[in-house]
């Protein structure tokens, strides 16, 4: 049998939220966010699929918010142009 094995990265499960999305989830789905990230990090990184650690997994292990507060600016900024266009773009 001849079997192919993609490699899957952090990146390529990654769920991303704007700012101003991460502004409408309640406390309970942004723990679920948190909790959910982390331990899909954990996974990858018992299968060897991890590393460097990314940035967003060092702010949630820290309690922190997914953003910087220069992010977060840019970030509603960015969210609000890009909808004029009509079009919908995440960052992280």
């Amino acid at each position: 049998m001849n079997e192919c094995v993609d490699l899957v990265s952090f990146e390529d499960v990654t769920v991303n939220f704007t700012w101003e999305e991460w502004q409408n989830l309640d406390d309970a789905q942004r723990v679920l966010y948190r909790n959910v990230m982390l331990e899909t990090y954990s996974s990858l990184v018992s299968l060897g699929q991890c590393s460097p650690k990314p940035e967003l997994i060092f702010r949630l292990e820290q309690g922190a918010e997914p953003w910087t507060a220069d992010e977060s600016t840019n970030q509603s900024m960015s969210a609000t142009k890009i909808m004029r266009n009509g079009r919908r773009f995440h960052l992280l």
